[in-house]
């Protein structure tokens, strides 16, 4: 079994005909049938029958579709990696859910580039539900924040047998908070969220997502808040402080408000909420040795002292649609 009789197969079983196959990587259909006839008699499977002027995979053919795809995939990074060694020593490729790149993701990464010799990093935004297709085309290296979004314990249809690797390693709590002297300030808890859904509810871009736990929190509920959505989480909690409304904020973010008095922790039921942010990478050895060694700092005592300390730059900016937190190095 040679990568050149995979990477025939692999293309052999995504185009689904040997023709297309041959034109594609620009040899004959011959040779394309001469790489897969050895593959055959390799594994001591068919591994395909012709069917409807194309070809239909065997139970044995399919099982080997997943690996040769995946066997091609890293052999195509080695030889990028190799090429870019130069250049790209310790490049990472974050993706990472908006509340954690607004309000730990600068902190981390910027003593995560200071302790790690030639490591620099670009993080972009997505959504939860989009991540582990992104990191199963291998677009990015690991996902930090909400961890990706998963059907029934399974990762979504169509990521096949390719599963991803999740660690925790920050635990926070949602609380509802808003402004000394707004009405509901002065409510005694449990309050019922009913009590406050006609009240303006304020949040960040991705609002509350549905992959984390206060949006489970939240879907759990018999009503729910019409959730006005701003540019950022500390946007939201302008507006909660000029008396405009509520929002879910994270615990440690406004403690020293609550402490001081200028905000006040409205006592809904089924609050405070507590969560996990996750370092997730792909699984079975398929994530690279960078990505590794920031799953494992992120859960350092030092890394969470930064995460949670007060006040610095949270390092976001805007690029065209999608929000990205500068460069380090």
């Amino acid at each position: 079994m040679t990568l050149g009789q995979l990477r025939t197969f692999a293309l052999v079983a995504k185009l689904g005909s040997l023709h297309a196959a041959a034109v594609q990587l620009g040899v004959s259909e011959p040779a394309v049938s001469t790489a897969l006839a050895a593959l055959r008699q390799d594994l001591g499977d068919p591994l395909f029958v012709r069917a409807h002027g194309g070809i239909a995979l065997t139970p044995g053919g399919r099982a080997l579709a997943e690996h040769a795809q995946d066997i091609v995939g890293l052999a195509d990074r080695a030889r990028w990696e190799v090429a870019h060694a130069q250049t790209e020593t310790g490049r990472l490729k974050i993706v990472a859910t908006a509340p954690f790149a607004e309000h730990a993701a600068g902190r981390l990464l910027d003593l995560f580039t200071r302790r790690v010799p030639g490591a620099s990093v670009d993080v972009v935004v997505e959504a939860a539900e989009d991540i582990p297709s992104l990191m199963r085309e291998r677009v990015y290296d690991i996902a930090l924040g909400a961890r990706p979004a998963v059907r029934n314990g399974s990762l979504p249809s169509g990521t096949g047998d390719v599963g991803i690797d999740s660690v925790p390693f920050l635990r926070y709590q949602r609380i509802v908070v808003a402004a000394a002297g707004h009405p509901i300030a002065a409510l005694h808890g449990p309050v019922a969220l009913a009590e406050l859904v006609r009240r303006p509810w304020f949040a960040g871009p991705a609002g509350i997502q549905a992959a984390s736990e206060e949006g489970r929190w939240l879907a759990a509920q018999s009503v729910a808040p019409e959730i006005v959505r701003l540019s950022s989480e500390t946007e939201a909690l302008a507006a909660v402080r000029a008396g405009e409304g509520t929002m879910l904020a994270l615990g440690h973010i406004v403690r020293a408000e609550i402490r001081s008095g200028s905000l006040v922790r409205v006592p809904v039921a089924g609050t405070p909420i507590s969560g996990l942010w996750w370092a997730s990478t792909l699984d079975r050895g398929r994530a690279t040795t960078m990505a590794r060694t920031l799953q494992r700092f992120a859960g350092t005592a030092d890394a969470t002292a930064a995460m949670v300390a007060p006040g610095g730059s949270r390092g976001l900016e805007r690029r065209g649609s999608k929000f990205h937190v500068a460069l380090w190095s």
